[in-house]
């Protein structure tokens, strides 16, 4: 297809889907009970850390949208649909994204989580990027004027950047990425420049070498053996070296044959298995030492389940058979730079697993510490890189062409955040009422 196709497209594609329609949101009648699609997920997670995620979902509006991708993918799957496809995240809020080292070890912004990834119509993502712009503002007590400001900014920056990366050519788009030097300079203001600053001054310090004495406590022969921490870092007692080689060996197959050998020269120390995030609580991750053949230096991977996408139900299925598999492709398809350990396998339960480094110089933006001049530059930032990233998989021209130079698009945005933060409310509530009447169990860490 050609760049004036596909642009004829985009434009063609407003008179079925106008952007003013992609604004609109109402909970249609029919609408299946929030409860009910967490209560179906909890199925198949540890039965033990089910209530650690209510607990953390209930702790605030935020913190229950980050856990609740499920349900904001059925609430998406019932709106108006542009078919404009991309490689989805799936999980695109303000929280997944963050700085992270190049296999170059420069720092990079970029998304930074893709349990859910899937190819799907665009706007999927900015809408869940601009609902959690919103309910982020409300929780941070701003008014709902600062909160469609934030959405505004990012809903632009989104367009603009898909417009501009329209005009540049393949190979320019695939290399196009936002370095951490770039991310300072965004910020005009020196006393938030610093904050900016700080952050990835701690990114830079987070790494194995860091988590090996947070992680870890030395063992009766002096090697280091991972920290026990229940119920949120269970050291697994009892490892079976046969199936651990047997792991290894999947696993090594899935990264290249440089990144092989590098693999090979460590050994592994401990395993454990560790808590992480909102929504992924209850999912099995473990995280494993190991120490380099000849220096005994650290090297720390996540290995994470990957269970089915929370989009699954309402879009084509995917072509990978296996969820590591389909995770570690969306995640090289949409990040500028992917860890040099990103790979997938099965583990003995035949159940589907991710690698990748535990800290690799990572660091995110603490939500919650955000004014409102930093929320609305963070936004902007967000809708930028949201942008990059889809812009390597997906027709960049029909979808710049469908934007427009215009502001219509992102005050559609502007009226689904308020709308959809309205709905994490209930939804919250919702889940509040669960745990009060014992029709789920939320426990503190």
């Amino acid at each position: 297809m050609t760049t004036r196709t596909s642009a004829e497209l985009g434009r063609a594609v407003r008179r079925r889907v106008s952007r003013s329609a992609l604004g609109v949101w109402e909970a249609p009648e029919d609408r299946g009970d929030p409860i009910a699609v967490l209560e179906r997920q909890a199925a198949s997670r540890v039965p033990e850390l089910v209530p650690i995620r209510y607990g953390r979902m209930a702790a605030g509006r935020f913190a229950f949208l980050r856990g609740a991708p499920a349900i904001m993918a059925a609430d998406l799957a019932a709106g108006p649909n542009t078919g404009l496809e991309v490689q989805l995240c799936g999980d695109a809020h303000m929280s997944n994204f963050g700085l992270f080292a190049s296999p170059e070890r420069a720092l990079v912004f970029d998304l930074n989580d893709f349990d859910e990834t899937l190819p799907g119509p665009f706007e999927w993502d900015v809408k869940r990027l601009v609902a959690s712009v919103a309910v982020a503002a409300r929780a941070n007590g701003f008014r709902d004027a600062d909160a469609q400001a934030a959405v505004l900014a990012a809903a632009r920056r989104y367009r603009e950047a898909m417009i501009r990366l329209a005009g540049l050519d393949e190979m320019s788009v695939w290399y196009e990425r936002v370095d951490a030097e770039r991310v300072a300079a965004l910020v005009p203001k020196p006393k938030r420049r610093k904050d900016v600053e700080n952050v990835i001054s701690k990114a830079r310090a987070s790494t194995s070498l860091q988590a090996l004495g947070k992680l870890t406590e030395p063992g009766v022969d002096g090697t280091p053996r991972i920290r026990s921490r229940p119920p949120l870092l269970v050291p697994i007692e009892e490892v079976d070296a046969a199936v651990i080689d047997h792991i290894f060996a999947d696993y090594r197959k899935t990264l290249a044959e440089d990144r092989r050998v590098l693999l090979e020269r460590h050994r592994v120390l401990d395993i454990a298995r560790k808590v992480v995030g909102v929504g992924s609580v209850g999912t099995r991750c473990y995280i494993v030492l190991l120490a380099g053949q000849n220096t005994g230096s650290p090297l720390f991977l996540q290995v994470k389940e990957a269970q089915e996408s929370v989009l699954a139900p309402h879009l084509k299925r995917s072509r990978f058979r296996h969820h590591g598999h389909r995770v570690v492709n969306g995640q090289r398809l949409m990040q500028a730079v992917s860890d040099i350990f990103l790979g997938w396998a099965s583990g003995p339960d035949q159940r589907s697993y991710y690698w990748r480094q535990l800290r690799d110089m990572k660091g995110s933006v603490v939500i919650e510490d955000l004014n409102r001049a930093g929320l609305r530059e963070y936004s902007e930032l967000c809708g930028h890189t949201l942008a990059r990233a889809h812009a390597r998989s997906g027709d960049r021209f029909a979808i710049a062409a469908y934007l427009g130079s215009g502001d219509t698009f992102e005050r559609a945005m502007g009226e689904f955040a308020v709308a959809y933060a309205d709905q994490t409310n209930a939804d919250h509530d919702a889940l509040l009422a669960a745990i009060a009447s014992g029709r789920v169990e939320a426990a503190a860490d």
